[in-house]
């Protein structure tokens, strides 16, 4: 048996297939009827009723036709969605389907549904790329912020304040584990008009909804179950007020912490996309806690091996030992006089125990001479600050004290040194340790002369007042010792 195969359309579309097909089943059949017609009237042939078989063929013909072009027309549907369909996959997403199809039929149906699909695909888009920017924003934020402090308490208040605007909620609470002691520590707190979390504040891990979300290591979310839930902004509750998105801080399968962000305008409630931008921001919060601890004690041993290095200056001069704790007290006292904030005062204290540090690159024969230096080594003890400023600066975290370390020899006048400074260039700081440091030089016994007694200390520093150092500076000092 011959099967036939018209191969002309085997590679051709639905549309053309079903038009050639059609022509053969419907249009053909028409012509026979007609050329039959016209034999018979040709012959003479009476005996049959020629309109009748007329009608007949126009008949076949006419609703063959319409046959064709409703069948087309469906086909047509067909492929619009087919070709929507095949749009959809490449990643295209395709317009809605305007078909010439009314009422329940399949076709119709289909062409519904496809545009119900293509809707929600658009939502879903618009979400996505909503929560895009909103992750873009976030982390472009935390980016600089990380460029631009040292502090990790700054720098976690600024990852909680933009992370709840960028959610578009009113709380926010940000929680360090203390895994000795079973708590969580408050680090960063927004939204609440008062302070009823403060920084530092232990909180119990068994307590709270943060608690929970600790200890079973997963995130969580609690929509707003009823509009006469909200609770005033002044209540320590409304940090844990549905609605609320909680996810713990994981570091390497790790828990470090977690932060809590609760509150919504307009009854709305979050979503599952903002919970998971939360926990993509929590990985990255975690990071950011890691390091700062790691760099912390980093620093801390750097620190405490530079304050081992000047108390070894210290031990190799039995006439400077005891200096810089005495420096300490001194610059503080003026410093509290002053009425410096504590960050200051804490500045000044450090910068004290480590102000003469450099010393240990000062040889002993220099360091230790027992008579007045020459001035050769005058130049190589100037370059002491210098010294302890460069031995400083791999302290990141310490980069403040580089400046009163450099400048405590300054004078007011310009004839100090490293530098030079005259003035307002010379800072508070630096003018604070240059008076605490010179009275207990002077109050000091050396090898070349006995130390000075207070009144003659004093008098000293009156008589270089205001030239070699500030007035305010050397008023406050006098008046607290």
């Amino acid at each position: 048996m011959v099967k036939l195969k018209l191969k002309s359309i085997d590679n051709a579309s639905v549309i053309r297939k079903f038009s050639v097909l059609f022509s053969l089943m419907s249009f053909f059949p028409f012509i026979i009827l007609s050329a039959l017609f016209i034999y018979l009237k040709s012959k003479g042939i009476t005996h049959l009723n020629l309109n009748l078989l007329f009608l007949a063929a126009f008949s076949v013909g006419f609703f063959s036709l319409m046959g064709f072009f409703s069948m087309r027309q469906s086909l047509v549907n067909l492929t619009k969605i087919s070709e929507g369909t095949r749009d959809i996959l490449k990643g295209k997403l395709p317009t809605r389907i305007d078909i010439n199809a009314s009422g329940d039929t399949e076709v119709a149906q289909i062409a519904r549904a496809f545009n119900e699909v293509v809707q929600k695909l658009e939502l879903n888009l618009q979400e996505l790329q909503r929560s895009k920017s909103t992750l873009q924003s976030v982390l472009g934020k935390i980016a600089s912020g990380v460029s631009s402090t040292q502090n990790i308490d700054a720098f976690l208040d600024l990852i909680l304040e933009t992370t709840v605007s960028a959610l578009s909620a009113k709380n926010g609470l940000l929680l360090i584990s203390d895994d000795e002691k079973e708590e969580l520590i408050v680090k960063s707190t927004f939204g609440l008009a008062s302070s009823y979390y403060s920084r530092d504040q232990h909180i119990p891990i068994g307590s709270e909804m943060v608690g929970w979300v600790v200890k079973q290591n997963k995130p969580l979310l609690i929509p707003r179950l009823h509009k006469s839930t909200a609770v005033k902004q002044d209540n320590a509750e409304a940090v844990f007020q549905p609605p609320l998105i909680c996810t713990p801080l994981i570091f390497q399968n790790r828990v470090v912490g977690a932060i809590s962000i609760s509150g919504k305008d307009k009854d709305a409630n979050f979503e599952e996309d903002e919970l998971m931008i939360l926990s993509n921001l929590a990985s990255q919060i975690a990071l950011a806690i890691e390091n700062a601890k790691l760099n912390s004690d980093a620093q801390k041993t750097y620190l405490e091996t530079i304050t081992a290095l000047a108390l070894a200056v210290e031990a190799r001069d039995p006439y400077s030992r005891g200096h810089s704790d005495r420096v300490s007290k001194y610059a503080i006292k003026i410093a509290q006089k002053l009425g410096l904030d504590e960050e200051r005062i804490r500045k000044i204290k450090e910068a004290a125990q480590l102000h003469d540090v450099g010393k240990i690159g000062i040889s002993d024969e220099i360091l230790r001479k027992p008579d007045i230096l020459n001035d050769y080594e005058k130049q190589i003890m100037h370059q002491h600050p210098i010294i302890g400023e460069g031995i400083i600066i791999p302290l990141h975290g310490f980069s403040h004290l580089r400046d009163p370390i450099r400048h405590h020899h300054e004078w007011l006048n310009g004839e100090g040194y490293p530098d030079h400074l005259k003035g307002d260039e010379v800072t508070l700081e630096a003018r604070i340790l240059a008076v605490a440091d010179v009275f207990d030089a002077l109050t000091t016994d050396r090898p070349y002369r006995k130390g000075l007694d207070f009144n003659q200390a004093k008098e000293e520093l009156l008589k270089y007042k205001g030239t070699h150092y500030d007035a305010k500076v050397v008023d406050a000092f006098i008046s607290c010792i």
